[in-house]
C-alpha cells in the first residue's frame, strides 16, 4: 500500500502521487475548505471593511437562507450584526491606541479566548 496524503482543510485522505494531489488541491471543495479556514482568523476591521462594500443579499433577507452561503457576493449581516462588529472594531482600536500610550491593560482571560474559539468553530461547522 503506498502513502496516504491527509488534508485538514477537507479532513480526507487519498493516495499520495502527483496527479492526484494536484486535482485536489486545485478542487472547489478544497479551495472552499482553506478559505474557510482563514476566514476563521481574519481581523474584525477586515471584515468590517468587507461586509460594509456589500449590498444585502435579498434572498438572505426574505427567507433566512441563500443557496450559496459563504460564498454569496452579497452581505447576509444584517444592521443589528454591523453594529457589533463596528462597536467590536472601535473597542480594539481602543485597546491598541492605550496599549501604544503604555497604560496597563489587563490580558484577557483564558476563559474569553476559549469562548471566542468556541464560537468561531461552532460558525464554521455550521456554515459547512
Amino acid at each position: 500500500m503506498g502513502k496516504r496524503y491527509f488534508c485538514d482543510y477537507c479532513d480526507r485522505s487519498f493516495q499520495d502521487n502527483l496527479h492526484n494531489r494536484k486535482k485536489h488541491l486545485n478542487g472547489v471543495q478544497h479551495l472552499r475548505a482553506k478559505r474557510l479556514w482563514y476566514d476563521l482568523f481574519r481581523d474584525a476591521a477586515a471584515i468590517l471593511q468587507e461586509e460594509q462594500t456589500k449590498k444585502p443579499c435579498r434572498k438572505f433577507l426574505q427567507t433566512g437562507q441563500c443557496d450559496f452561503g459563504s460564498n454569496c457576493r452579497f452581505s447576509h449581516m444584517t444592521e443589528q450584526d454591523l453594529e457589533k462588529l463596528s462597536a467590536q472594531v472601535q473597542g480594539e482600536q481602543r485597546l491598541k491606541e492605550l496599549q501604544q500610550e503604555g497604560a496597563d491593560v489587563p490580558p484577557g482571560t483564558i476563559e474569553d479566548w476559549l469562548e471566542k474559539r468556541a464560537k468561531r468553530l461552532s460558525t464554521a461547522q455550521s456554515i459547512r
